[in-house]
């Protein structure tokens, strides 16, 4: 697995150096911008696709939980349209319930395939018992004879 960011560097006692991520500089708050958050959602859908959305989210410095609160306000409709530096705001109530709502269509879209699956496989089981069944029932005819 290859990390798209540079690699850290420290002294030549391999302590890092001031700038590492224990240095004494105040660490400045991060501001994603709904393009931000769009590009790091799809990144981490793909990442978790190939088994490596833990992978990207360390590489990236995020937590699942922003992952989470991000989806939530992709699903209402929050993401769209707004440009950089604008704030996004919480979710109403209405749109609180169209991102459940769409998360259980999902879900149960999801089970529904399955089932679906599982029934196909349980009618070709039965079909190829009963084909059997019939095999058996002839060549046992044949043997009376």
């Amino acid at each position: 697995m290859t990390s798209t960011r540079a690699p850290r560097t420290g002294d030549h006692n391999g302590r890092m150096g001031s700038k590492g991520p224990r240095g004494d500089e105040p660490k400045r708050r991060r501001a994603f911008s709904a393009s931000d958050k769009l590009t790091h959602l799809d990144a981490y859908e793909q990442a978790v696709e190939r088994g490596e959305g833990g992978a990207y989210l360390r590489g990236e410095g995020l937590y699942s939980s922003l992952i989470s609160e991000w989806r939530k306000q992709r699903d209402a409709g929050m993401l769209a349209g707004k440009g950089p530096g604008e704030k996004v705001g919480k979710l109403t109530a209405e749109q609180a319930e169209i991102a459940r709502l769409k998360r259980e269509n999902e879900r149960l879209n999801k089970r529904l395939a399955t089932t679906e699956t599982a029934l196909d496989i349980m009618g070709k089981a039965h079909a190829l018992l009963e084909s059997l069944s019939e095999r058996a029932d002839s060549d046992e005819q044949r043997k009376k004879r």
